[in-house]
């Protein structure tokens, strides 16, 4: 929704401003300017990228719209799931959730997270390691070495969105010259013509660099640093995840552990301490 907010300002002071210095809103129709801004910067855009980073990028920004995700209520089901996981390995042993890990959307545990389970990538992030604690002999530094690579790669594709809108967001003013170069060229060929024909063409041409920097800056560029930032906010998602992992690794009581996550936290999403005790109270 802020994406939509902010789009709605910018259109609003710039054509506002415009207006008021009596300028003309019609003068600044040109659709042909914007065929040639917009194709050839979507067409730039597919060449650059790569089939799947373009389809993730048409899929990622509509969901620019809605609010992000990432809330406080979510992080307190990541935590209890984390904490009800954690009480199950200290109490009964590792092997007592390998069931649970194996067969996820069956297990009585996940299906009472269902903001956490809905996260596919996030579900198996969790079943894998936890399925390396029952399976493997893997020390803490080991396995951290493990999730690093893993959530490195996995950072990487969350930002070529990102990325490559960036990258369109630079190109954008160069398209709106050659707009205005095309412009300036319909322009001359109309020299000898009625005055008004030529400021016609003059203003159109005008229009075009006026579109390119308009798009770039206003838009473009602003949708790359929204990607940008959700795909920080689920890096710190995963980052929760593994440092919860990793305390319980190293032998620290579950609601302690699950108190190492909470701490990696941001301040906007981050449950005070006497919210996840709350929600850890309600578990036992």
């Amino acid at each position: 929704m802020t994406v939509f907010i902010g789009g709605i300002i910018v259109l609003a002071a710039v054509l506002g401003g415009y207006v008021l210095s009596h300028g003309e809103l019609v003068a600044l129709w040109q659709p042909f300017e914007l065929l040639i801004i917009g194709g050839a910067a979507l067409g730039a855009f597919i060449t650059a990228n790569p089939a799947k980073i373009t389809a993730r990028t048409f899929a990622a920004v509509p969901k620019l719209l809605s609010g992000s995700r990432f809330t406080k209520s979510l992080y307190l089901e990541l935590l209890s799931l984390m904490y009800q996981l954690f009480n199950i390995i200290r109490r009964e042993g590792l092997i007592a959730i390998e069931r649970h890990i194996e067969d996820p959307e069956e297990s009585e545990i996940f299906s009472r997270f269902p903001m956490v389970t809905q996260d596919k990538h996030a579900l198996d992030f969790i079943c894998d390691y936890l399925r390396l604690m029952v399976i493997g002999d893997m020390t803490s530094y080991e396995l951290e070495n493990l999730m690093d690579v893993d959530l490195e790669t996995h950072h990487h594709e969350k930002l070529a969105p990102s990325h490559a809108l960036a990258k369109v967001a630079d190109a954008l003013p160069g398209f709106g010259i050659v707009a205005a170069v095309l412009g300036i060229v319909i322009t001359m060929q109309s020299l000898g013509g009625p005055p008004e024909v030529i400021g016609v063409h003059v203003a159109a041409a005008l229009v075009g660099t006026f579109l390119g920097i308009l798009l770039a800056y206003g838009f473009i560029a602003p949708l790359s640093n929204a990607l940008e930032y959700r795909a920080l906010e689920e890096g710190k998602y995963f980052e929760c995840i593994k440092v919860c992992i990793l305390a319980s690794v190293n032998g620290m009581p579950p609601q302690i552990a699950v108190e190492f996550g909470r701490k990696t936290l941001t301040s906007n999403v981050r449950p005070d301490f006497y919210e996840l005790e709350e929600c850890v109270k309600g578990l036992r």
